[in-house]
């Protein structure tokens, strides 16, 4: 028995006796980490060549470590699955056992959905017609995914062992057993031999890609595309498939691969410099950096046809728990229509359906000016020809033979710079098939190995940042601009003359490793980072602080004349604006700004602290809201309420106490907030909050956190928690604190009352005919309660009656449903029926109903 790091968070245990490997953590690109250790490695046996590797996987505790996914198993189950052969017909490896699936409960059943959908994506003809595609489409697309699923699809637990490791010790294989100890801290024991595997983080620690990056500098040009990425996801020595289009200075993502940060930043990226994303299909090496993505202190522009947002949808609703609706809270929307151009700006994309296990887009780009059009394709995860050609015979029936032809004539067809997949196998393409394509640049992607002599006379493979310039940009369409954009940031009360005087300081080029300001030194200019990533370190901490563009190097330094207590270093490539202390002191003074300096200086240090706000939160939008933010004070005793307009509280000094209906919840630190529901929702607070010792604390308005999704995400995981322990101790009955203070109230007692006797009966066996008569008295006490609020909302004009109307139709179509427990469970991520009754009334009463009541009462 043995245990082996391989890389933080990620560890192997093999017992060899057993025949068993365990592959313990699961973070991006696991997989990589094993093969570079050599723990995945090619064999034979007779004629049949395969993989090495784990048979089990043990999976985090907490979904997420330090901002980061800890639970990625689609491709290690792959990897097992496929390249293992353990789910091959014929295959010496397909034995019948299956592969192990370990961990808690709520992260094997999330893994387990999100496998499926990895597998599959949408996986129903109603699935695809709810995206909308026509008819005849969602036929033909079905017929696809059929045949690449062998005909059948599967659930997870067809595939895979699910086992869930609790405090007792669960038997894995003869002899073995693992147990939880702690969060994230197992023992696994093998007769009298046992090891224990912690797969917490350290502060500060993260988990890392396969491969090293050399730093690149990029430019932004009118039109250009830079290339991040031409591997798969089993070469560890490079990163996914991957490109940025750079359109009038704007840069946009194509995909997002595991380790998508790293890529950025070696390019001297950081999230927040990114337009948007577009998005060709929802495999892991596509799409398991985009939590990446949505950790960002902006709503990136989101760019799919809506049968591919749909399943990215599902896939993060089972990773992170994101339910219907949410997807737009992380991502500005923009759907694409399929086979024809679509305009952005001036830039033009083409989105083509194309054959593949999942739905799958292959993308073509097009700008012009002055006269001038050019054009760049991107063909991801391609099927080859001969594949295609087999698909099309009658015999098989699977797309039709005019599909074909138009198909491959829009992948043959001449671009200006063209990268295609030609990674081999089932769902890869061949470069074979692009032997005679008339495009000026062909590069060759999606490969574990390098090219073949052969493949070299097709195309190449084009360097990380590497960048192919279609056309150059006349003037400078990024510094100036977005440096103005951040001053305006950092001096909102400035007058515009004065921030494009501070704009026109020189621009200065530094590579990474470059010290900016040392530590202990006096500063004679401030560093404005325009484009790129430097960090921070005080003196005596270890821990670097990531520094992004927006930030504003060397202020209070400037003010205090007080030398630097922090070293600053480029990390990446960095583009700056470097202000002289003598200008900046002059602005400062001209524009009487140095007590709302020091001020907004104090109230972003104090955010940078927090949980909330300390991790991935720019200069510009932490100035925003550092300028935004009212102290308050209470008390020892006092409620601290918050009402009036949507805002969340955030305590700066002393305690509160969180409790209801006389029950403690929690005691609030500094650094902690409250009134999440305030912020998410407009609704009053779920606890009553009173200050157990005289405390400071900040007012944030909601506005100015809406559209930060890594707020927005930490807000509503809080907000989860937070409902959960209050479903657990509320009764499901109904009390004077649900009553909306109109004539419904009475309507809604009686709702409570019928959906309690459903539970109740529910519980009770033997009782289904009885169940089923309250079911259907449930579902007409709510279309009538239902009713009567909506006839309420109409007559006092409540602005969000759209909004309930759609909720409680949705209530009612759930409430039929009861019939199919399973299905019904399974959707809405309940553990059973009564759980489910009692959020469907709990969660609506304090989320939407008294959303009413606080408009009936300013309306008073």
């Amino acid at each position: 028995m043995e245990k082996t790091k391989i890389a933080n968070g990620l560890f192997w245990v093999s017992i060899p006796e057993a025949d068993l490997r365990i592959q313990c953590g699961c973070p991006a690109d696991s997989v990589k980490h094993l093969m570079k250790k050599g723990l995945i490695s090619s064999t034979r046996k007779g004629q049949v060549s395969f993989e090495t590797g784990p048979n089990a996987i043990l999976l985090s505790d907490t979904p997420i470590q330090n901002g980061i996914i800890a639970n990625l198993a689609e491709f290690p189950v792959l990897q097992m699955l496929y390249r293992q052969g353990m789910l091959l017909p014929g295959h010496p490896n397909n034995t019948g056992r299956k592969p192990l699936l370990l961990g808690a409960e709520d992260q094997v059943r999330a893994q387990s959905q999100y496998i499926f959908r990895g597998n599959y994506g949408l996986c129903s003809r109603e699935e695809l017609l709810a995206a909308g595609v026509s008819e005849a489409e969602a036929r033909e697309m079905m017929r696809v995914k059929l045949h690449f699923a062998f005909g059948k699809i599967r659930p997870t637990e067809e595939l895979l062992d699910l086992r869930v490791i609790g405090k007792q010790g669960v038997r894995i294989a003869p002899g073995v057993t693992v147990r939880r100890k702690g969060t994230n801290r197992f023992q696994i024991r093998h007769g009298e031999k046992s090891v224990d595997v912690d797969l917490n983080l350290e502060p500060g620690e993260e988990y890392g890609p396969s491969y090293s990056l050399k730093p690149k500098r990029i430019r932004r040009e009118h039109f250009s595309v830079i290339h991040m990425g031409e591997g798969d996801g089993w070469n560890f020595n490079k990163p996914c498939m991957g490109s940025i289009v750079c359109f009038r200075g704007k840069l946009y993502l194509i995909d997002a691969g595991p380790d998508i940060g790293a890529s950025l930043v070696a390019l001297g990226v950081n999230v927040t410099d990114l337009e948007g994303i577009f998005q060709t299909h929802a495999h892991d090496d596509h799409f398991a950096g985009f939590t990446s993505l949505m950790a960002s202190d902006r709503r990136l522009k989101y760019f799919a046809t809506p049968y591919v947002r749909a399943t990215a949808e599902k896939k993060l609703a089972a990773l992170i728990g994101m339910r219907a609706g949410e997807f737009s809270t992380y991502f500005e929307v923009h759907d694409l229509a399929a086979g024809r151009w679509n305009s952005i700006d001036g830039l033009e994309v083409k989105p083509l359906y194309s054959p593949h296990p999942v739905e799958t887009t292959v993308l073509f780009f097009r700008a012009s000016a002055d006269g001038v059009t050019r054009t760049y394709a991107h063909l991801a995860d391609i099927i080859d020809f001969g594949t295609l050609t087999r698909m099309a015979d009658p015999a098989q029936g699977v797309i039709s033979r005019e599909f074909h032809d138009s198909y491959t004539a829009a992948l043959l067809s001449a671009v200006d710079v063209k990268k295609v997949d030609v990674g081999g196998g089932l769902i890869h393409g061949n470069a074979e098939d692009f032997r005679g394509d008339p495009s000026r640049l062909k590069y060759l992607s999606h490969k574990t190995a390098g090219l073949s002599a052969k493949e070299k006379d097709i195309g190449a493979i084009a360097e990380f940042g590497s960048q192919d310039v279609l056309i150059p940009a006349s003037q400078d369409l990024h510094t100036r601009p977005t440096a103005v954009q951040f001053l305006s940031a950092c001096f909102p009360s400035a007058p515009p003359r004065e921030i494009e005087l501070l704009a026109s300081s020189p621009v200065v080029a530094l590579k990474p490793g470059t010290t900016i300001v040392p530590s202990g030194q006096r500063m004679d200019a401030l560093y404005l980072i325009v484009d790129g990533v430097a960090d921070s370190q005080e003196t005596g901490n270890p821990v670097p602080f990531l520094l992004t563009s927006g930030t504003l190097i060397g202020e209070m330094c400037a003010l205090t004349r007080d030398p630097s207590r922090r070293t600053y270093r480029a990390r990446s490539f960095v583009t700056a604006l470097r202000i002289p202390l003598r200008v900046y002191a002059d602005f400062v003074e001209r524009n009487g700004l140095r007590d709302r300096i020091l001020q907004v200086h104090e109230n972003r240090r104090f955010l940078q602290s927090t949980w909330l706000f300390g991790e991935m939160v720019s200069s510009s939008v932490s100035n925003r809201i550092a300028h935004a933010m009212t102290r308050q004070g209470a008390g020892a005793g006092s409620s601290v309420r918050v009402t009036g307009e949507p805002q969340l509280a955030l305590l700066e000094k002393g305690r509160v106490s969180l409790s209801t209906g006389g029950e403690h919840f929690t005691t609030l630190s500094p650094g902690d907030f409250w009134a999440e529901t305030s912020a998410l929702h407009n609704a009053p607070s779920l606890f009553d909050a009173t200050a157990e010792r005289p405390c400071a604390y900040f007012l944030i308005p909601a506005e100015v956190l809406r559209d930060i999704p890594i707020v927005q995400w930490k807000l509503m995981e809080t907000f989860r928690q937070r409902l959960a322990w209050f479903r657990a101790h509320a009764e499901l009955e109904w009390t004077e604190g649900y009553a909306v203070g109109a004539r419904t109230d009475g309507r809604q007692k009686r709702l409570f009352e019928v959906v309690r006797n459903l539970a109740d009966c529910l519980d009770r066996q033997g009782a289904r005919g009885t169940c089923s008569d309250l079911a259907s008295e449930v579902e007409k006490e709510g279309s009538r309660l239902f009713a009567e609020q909506e006839s309420l909302m109409r007559k006092r004009r409540f602005p969000e009656l759209k909004h309930h109307r759609e909720e409680h139709e949705k209530m009612l179509a759930q409430i039929r449903r009861l019939d199919d427990e399973k299905r019904l469970l399974e959707e809405t991520r309940h553990r059973s029926v009564r759980d489910f009754l009692k959020d469907w009334m709990l969660t609506h009463t304090l989320l939407e109903d008294l959303k009413l009541r606080a408009f009936l009462s300013s309306r008073k």
